[in-house]
């Protein structure tokens, strides 16, 4: 409430008004600023009460840099920083607001402003009253409307944090969706039903269900030129899916994600203070999956279950090198066949490797546990190679009886492979001739005069007709050298080459309809004359 009381104060004197006068305006966020003018408009009026004080017009300044900046403190306010200068500098002598919530919501800003007031002799007024803060009395009725905004938005948040929470207790929250997963007309969660994103997230999981390591998922997707479908949350929705090139966070994120285990959760992750970066609110901490706040099992159709999602997260876990704490690690490169599980058999520790010779190609098995940790002398070292044809011989000989059954499983697994990736390049074709066929479409929409529109429109669909002619040859390059990397035998090639009219349809994808009467259209605008 902004009281008009022009009274003559004691604590007014010519040195106060030898300065400047500053209002500082603030609103929290865009949309205060937006719907509530009234209260800006207020704040602005504190002029005619900096003038009623004494100051002329042009004498008193203005600060509304921080309109639509929370007062909170996690957010730079470069207006309420200008005022901090210039109160450090000498140079205002009076500093209005209309409340104390305005200028500051924590109580570092506040007491710091309190404190430089102080030191400098500047008043302080809001909507009702002027305040000295050298003295004791003011002092401490500043102190307290500080306490309070800070209190008061402690209360709000608080409340509102319940209120969410206990809506999402019953999995009423509507949470952000991964690309998998959808809202339907109804706001159920449901697959995704582009079936492209629908063959790639299964992929994901079939392929780490057999590599075990995220890190080899993400090697295999890029050397077949296969993208990971992601969804935006930045700007307004519905968020739309993009394609991405495959990396190891959006793998991760995909094999993390309890979303796709058909698991709705709320808490997976809390504020961290500590991590807060300068200018900005978010800083977070994963929470362990024990310490979810609210996790409801089967809640919406999923790829995969629950038991293995958390098998998952018991593999991730284990790829982490850390001998000491039970983890050992995903398997690497090297001509060894017992790296990373070698046990020496004097001291029952794990060995580590060491490659030999002029081209370092010859493994050796080390115990040097004793020697890292207490400087003593190694605890033995053996040479891979006379170990690992032993294993390799005593392996071998364990499978003899079903060497056949083997070799069929195996001859099976490669030809389910090439189907996946077969089934994937299909897709992607598809799409890609659905939007040529689409940038036909939009060319034919516009009026053949309009030139501006048609030239930008044919770039566009010679563009889109280009991808996918590089997609049918990037989808049969890669399944050649699938099938030529699988060493598969005579018989179950000739077995399987009746099932190739899909992979002959990619080889010659960029030929369908490319020389068709719709793409000759976009090519020749003067066929639609």
């Amino acid at each position: 409430m902004l009281i008009s009381l022009n009274v003559a104060d004691e604590r007014l004197t010519t040195a106060h008004r030898a300065k400047l006068a500053y209002v500082y305006v603030r609103q929290s966020s865009v949309n205060q600023v937006r719907q509530h003018q009234e209260s800006t408009e207020l704040q602005y009026r504190l002029v005619d009460r900096a003038i009623g004080l004494g100051w002329p017009s042009e004498r008193v300044q203005v600060i509304d840099e921080d309109l639509g900046k929370s007062g909170a403190g996690g957010v730079d306010r470069h207006g309420f920083q200008k005022l901090i200068a210039e109160v450090g500098l000498g140079n205002a002598g009076l500093v209005v607001s209309l409340d104390a919530s305005r200028l500051a919501r924590n109580n570092r800003d506040w007491h710091q402003l309190l404190e430089l007031c102080s030191v400098f002799g500047v008043l302080i007024a809001d909507g009702e009253r002027l305040y000295d803060p050298r003295a004791y009395h003011d002092r401490l009725l500043l102190g307290l409307p500080g306490i309070m905004s800070e209190a008061e938005l402690h209360q709000l948040r608080m409340r509102l944090h319940q209120g969410e929470r206990q809506k999402a207790t019953r999995g009423e929250l509507r949470l952000p969706l991964p690309a998998g997963l959808a809202y339907d007309r109804a706001g159920t969660i449901i697959l995704n039903p582009d079936e492209e994103v629908q063959a790639r997230l299964h992929l994901v999981f079939a392929k780490f269900r057999e590599l075990q390591s995220a890190r080899r998922v993400m090697r295999y997707l890029d050397r077949n030129g296969l993208s990971l479908p992601v969804r935006p949350l930045l700007g307004p929705s519905p968020h739309e899916i993009v394609w991405r090139a495959p990396d190891s966070a959006r793998v991760l994120s995909i094999l993390q994600n309890p979303a796709y285990a058909g698991a709705y959760v709320y808490g997976r992750r809390q504020k961290d203070p500590s991590r807060c970066r300068p200018g900005s609110l978010t800083g977070t901490v994963k929470v362990a999956i024990a310490d979810w706040a609210v996790c409801l099992q089967a809640a919406h159709p999923g790829y995969i279950s629950w038991e293995e999602f958390m098998a998952n997260q018991g593999r991730l876990a284990d790829n982490l090198c850390r001998y000491e704490a039970g983890h050992s690690g995903v398997p690497r490169k090297g001509a060894a066949l017992l790296q990373g599980i070698a046990i020496c058999g004097r001291c029952g520790r794990r060995m580590s490797m060491r490659y030999t010779g002029p081209n370092a190609d010859y493994p050796v098995y080390r115990c040097r546990s004793d020697r890292d940790q207490q400087g003593s002398a190694m605890c033995q070292e053996v040479r891979a190679l006379a170990v690992d044809a032993l294993v390799e011989r005593m392996v071998l000989d364990a499978l003899v009886p079903d060497q056949i059954e083997i070799a069929l499983a195996a001859a099976g697994q490669l030809e389910q492979e090439s189907r996946q990736l077969e089934r994937q390049w299909v897709l992607r074709v598809e799409r890609a001739r659905y939007e040529a066929e689409r940038a036909r479409r939009q060319y034919e929409a516009v009026e053949p005069e309009n030139r501006l529109v048609a030239r930008a429109l044919t770039r566009a669909g010679l563009g889109r007709e280009a991808a996918c002619r590089r997609g049918g040859r990037a989808g049969a390059c890669a399944l050649a050298r699938a099938r030529a990397a699988s060493d598969w035998p005579g018989g179950m090639r000739r077995a399987t080459s009746a099932r190739r009219e899909p992979t002959a349809d990619l080889e010659r994808g960029h030929h369908v309809g490319s020389r068709s009467q719709a793409h000759s259209a976009i090519c020749d605008p003067r066929s639609r004359s």
